[in-house]
């Protein structure tokens, strides 16, 4: 039997996404000891959230660390628009935005994830450990004390004085924890997949609209990620009629792409997101907080979840730094961080809602030609509503400033 490692933090984060990383960093920056948890190898991933909003460039811009992230390849995307059948329609426009950079930075997600491990393994309170899936919690007297881990060398028990989960949608520890959950609900999955780009390719629209179909392309300058949205549970249905039928389909929908999809040879080249909508009602329990996609799963509507989860990273250095340097944490400090971050999350999934119903819905259930919803045409067509779209998807509904506390 393998011996048992037990090491002691005062904070343990699981899950090195954006959120975790970010918070990592930001308490090893305050002081505090931080220990990160990632069950993967290394960062080399297919992700699928490769976008790195204005909001976050600016809390990067704030610790001084811009220059190196955008030295990083990426590309910037400046407006968002849609076909919708033969119409285009700009949807959000940053560049009115009141920060410094009014644009979404496209970039492989591990390079973002690198860039943040490795600015924050300058302090040596800081420990960023790969290989390492959390399987439980531990308790005592009710309150979680710290969690097991399953590494390459055995069991490693990590005590902590408080737990945070930014392990995502599927967290072991939300799942565990018995934390009450509300689903929201979604009428969509999305099947995702690479296309290279033929050097003589034009500019592409981010979203394409018509006859029940909805196929999102992003630029990432050699090749498109690409998001064939189909309805809830309905890739059964789609596999079975063949994978040469799907190709014909996003042919017809697109004809310049016909080329490109010879590249695919079937369904093993593409990855199905199966998209949940929910939010815990309540995101704590004496000794543990869950942030991000753990707290809150989000539509790819906008595709602001990476953004919610980076300000609830910052908003909980913020109120948590001071308190874990000290010792003092209390459940006060954890509901604080709700309490904050609570209204933007349910408001922004209302909105997502909203969208999926009026737009994302009825375009899957039409067989017409698409035509741009009432909404988006009244938001679109007049002065004082124009710039909501962009502040909404490139700023969010509640932006969260890293505090002085935590840039000396």
């Amino acid at each position: 039997m393998n011996d048992i490692h037990r090491i002691s933090t005062q904070c343990c984060i699981t899950g090195g996404g954006p959120a975790g990383l970010l918070l990592g960093y930001l308490l090893a920056r305050a002081g505090v000891n931080v220990v990160v948890l990632e069950k993967h190898k290394d960062f080399l991933r297919d992700f699928r959230g490769d976008t790195v909003h204005p909001s976050t460039l600016e809390v990067i811009d704030q610790l001084g660390l811009i220059d190196g992230l955008l030295g990083l390849p990426h590309q910037k995307m400046f407006e968002v628009s849609g076909v919708f059948g033969a119409e285009t329609v700009k949807i959000a426009d940053f560049r009115a935005l009141p920060t410094k950079n009014k644009f979404i930075a496209l970039m492989p997600q591990w390079d973002f994830l690198n860039f943040l491990a490795q600015q924050a393994s300058i302090y040596p309170n800081f420990a960023l450990r790969m290989s390492n899936k959390v399987s439980n919690f531990t308790t005592e007297a009710e309150k979680v004390t710290g969690v097991q881990v399953e590494t390459d060398s055995g069991r490693l028990d990590v005590v902590a004085d408080l737990i945070i989960a930014a392990d995502g949608r599927h967290s072991t520890l939300r799942t565990q924890s018995d934390l009450p959950i509300r689903d929201v609900g979604a009428p969509m999955d999305v099947l995702w997949f690479k296309l290279n780009k033929p050097t003589t390719s034009e500019p592409q629209p981010l979203g394409r609209f018509s006859g029940g179909r909805i196929l999102i392309l992003l630029d990432r300058s050699t090749y498109w990620q690409c998001g064939y949205i189909i309805p809830k549970n309905s890739f059964a249905k789609l596999r079975a009629e063949g994978f040469e039928s799907f190709r014909r389909c996003v042919t017809n929908f697109v004809p310049n792409l016909e080329a490109p999809l010879e590249q695919l040879s079937g369904w093993d080249d593409t990855s199905l997101l199966t998209v949940q909508v929910n939010r815990l009602k309540k995101w704590f329990r004496p000794g543990l907080l869950c942030i991000g996609d753990a707290a809150h799963a989000m539509s790819p509507v906008g595709g602001i979840g990476i953004n919610l989860a980076i300000q609830d990273a910052v908003a909980a250095a913020n109120i948590l730094a001071v308190p874990l340097r000290s010792g003092s944490l209390h459940d006060n400090h954890l509901q604080t961080i709700q309490a904050r971050r609570n209204w933007p999350t349910r408001m922004t999934q209302r909105i997502q809602v909203m969208i999926q119903n009026q737009l994302i819905a009825e375009a899957l259930d039409s067989q017409q030609v698409t035509r741009p919803p009432p909404f988006l045409r009244l938001m679109t067509g007049l002065p004082l509503l124009n710039q909501l779209p962009g502040r909404f998807i490139g700023l969010g509904l509640r932006r969260e400033n890293v505090g002085t506390h935590l840039l000396g």
